[in-house]
Parts: structure tokens; sequence; C-alpha cells
């Protein structure tokens, strides 16, 4: 099962709404996923949990010690085509 962040720097209802834009991508890949969402600070603590956190790529920086998850930095949070690009890349 993939392990999905998302976090954003905005606030907890911003990640929310990034979170379910990664669901619909992730259902339409066929991949038995779990998402969260965290503001970035919650995030940064637990991103090790997970195996991918999607942020906004100015702040990819912030995840540079992060265990094994890997960092997708997005320019559009909301675009479904972009989300799907990166994470299709990410987990080959």
């Amino acid at each position: 099962m993939l392990r999905v962040l998302a976090a954003c720097g905005n606030g907890m209802g911003s990640s929310l709404i990034i979170k379910m834009k990664i669901e619909k991508v992730l259902k339409t890949l066929g991949l038995e996923f779990e998402v969260h969402h965290a503001s970035v600070g919650e995030a940064k603590s637990s991103a090790k949990n997970f195996d991918l956190v999607l942020v906004s790529h100015m702040l990819v920086k912030e995840f540079a010690n992060c265990g094994d998850a890997k960092i997708v930095g997005l320019v559009n949070l909301l675009s479904e085509a972009e989300i799907k690009e990166k994470v299709e890349a990410a987990i080959k």
C-alpha cells in the first residue's frame, strides 16, 4: 500500500483540498493507497512514515532529512495532470 502525505504551507484546509486531488489521481492509476494531509510543520516531523510527500516545489528543501520518503514538489498544487505525472515518475 502506498502511503502518501499532502503538506501545504497555507494550512490544513488547503492540504485537505490537495489530498482530495491526490486521491482522485491515485484511483485512476489503480493503486492501493492511503493519503493523509498536514501542515508543513507537522509533515516535516512525520514524513519518514510515508512513501511519498507532495508539497509545493518551494517547500521541497524543508524536507531534506525525511528518511526514505520521496518528496514530490508541485508547481500547481491543484493540477491533477501534474500530480499524475510526478507521482508516476516517483513510484517507478
